[in-house]
């Protein structure tokens, strides 16, 4: 008997005198936790307790430098691999060559989950390395939903279930130990999901209409108007994938008919400082402003004023009296112009403006047909101005 099995056998002694008789014995397949009690020169030992020890090679708990990763007393999860008298053989991760086809036939009978590197995208999937054994895991098992690029995962070491193995065949799934990890997590996101609260979440996809936030164990929904006060055409513009964002919530739908979960809507405008009410203090109807054209609409054009506020000119306040039928005959994307305010709705975030030119009436006259206006949509033209004028 080696010194480290004798020191062992000591320390097995010792141990049982503290335990209950009535302790059940882990069995093949289980995973314990367990505290380690001796670090030997090629094994390392550890209590887990129900009239058993548990041996992990140190390879199991050393890095690539074959540096050891752990010391006496820490409390570490383990598999059982075999029972073998008094002490169980453990592991914490696959070993390679001709024991890992043996490990990988237990893990598909007994549903363990193994650790594996994602090598490569290839087609319908990837390519995952499991104890140099080559696997392959189908796209649509690689996430609770399906993800349409999956060069993300590459160079990741991640947890599977094996779906089938056979010959030169090694199925996986990841699928499976998400949702369960999910179902944990959802418990508690549950507990903090009201209108209002402030959560913190991960960027786990996108749609043309917004992106999706993991909440923990939860998704919701960050529609593309509620990114921010500027407008922003699609979500990727603003957020890349795997970033954490804080948001808040705001409603809550329950599931309904096809629905397997709840809508939840998320913002990011909600905590943001809303531009809107600093950037027009100083303005009033009559003032000039300059702006630069962001966007044509058949109905007028819309006018970047300051930082993240448009204004809209109105078809009719393009032509300076003349007919248009289409904004673009007067001006163009990213020109700069000069306008007036004819009107400002503040609890709807508008504001109307007319084409200004070097012919144009006073601040004054101009407020004064603003202010005689009968309806937002009907702002008046400067051919109304001119026409008083004269």
């Amino acid at each position: 008997m080696s010194n480290d099995e004798e020191d062992f056998a000591a320390m097995l002694a010792e141990s049982e005198k503290g335990k209950p008789r009535n302790a059940k014995r882990p069995k093949v397949g289980d995973t314990i936790k367990g505290k380690i009690i001796n670090i030997g020169k090629d094994a390392v030992f550890m209590d887990v307790g129900g009239k058993a020890e548990g041996m992990l090679e140190r390879s199991q708990v050393s890095d690539a430098d074959d540096k050891l990763l752990v010391k006496i007393g820490d409390v570490i999860e383990a598999r059982v691999v075999s029972d073998a008298g008094g002490v169980l053989t453990l592991r914490t991760k696959l070993v390679r060559g001709p024991q890992a086809s043996a490990e990988l036939a237990q893990a598909y009978e007994l549903g363990i989950p193994v650790e594996g590197l994602v090598t490569e995208v290839i087609k319908g999937g990837v390519s995952v390395d499991v104890a140099g054994v080559r696997g392959f895991c189908p796209a649509s098992q690689m996430d609770a939903r399906f993800v349409e690029d999956l060069s993300g995962y590459v160079g990741q070491r991640l947890m599977f279930k094996v779906t089938r193995y056979e010959q030169r065949n090694l199925v996986l799934s990841r699928r499976a130990l998400v949702e369960e990890h999910n179902e944990k997590l959802a418990v508690e996101t549950r507990k903090k999901l009201v209108p209002g609260a402030v959560l913190r979440g991960k960027v786990t996809g996108f749609k043309p209409f917004g992106a999706f936030v993991d909440l923990g164990g939860l998704e919701g929904m960050l529609h593309v108007s509620e990114l921010g006060f500027s407008r922003v055409e699609k979500p990727e513009d603003v957020l890349s994938l795997g970033q954490e964002v804080e948001v808040a919530v705001l409603k809550i739908e329950p599931a309904s008919g096809k629905d397997k979960s709840d809508r939840i809507s998320l913002s990011l405008k909600a905590l943001a400082n809303d531009p809107w009410g600093d950037s027009i203090a100083n303005l009033s109807e009559g003032t000039r402003v300059t702006g630069k054209i962001t966007r044509l609409q058949p109905f007028g054009a819309f006018v970047e004023i300051a930082p993240n506020v448009e204004g809209l000119i109105h078809i009719s306040e393009l032509g300076a009296g003349r007919r248009i039928n289409h904004p673009k005959e007067v001006v163009s994307i990213g020109q700069d112009i000069e306008a007036v305010v004819l009107q400002i709705d503040k609890e709807r975030h508008r504001i109307g403006l007319s084409m200004a030119s070097k012919d144009d009436a006073s601040r004054e006259d101009v407020a004064a047909v603003a202010k005689s206006q009968q309806a937002p949509h009907k702002l008046g033209t400067f051919g109304d101005l001119l026409q008083r004028k004269k």
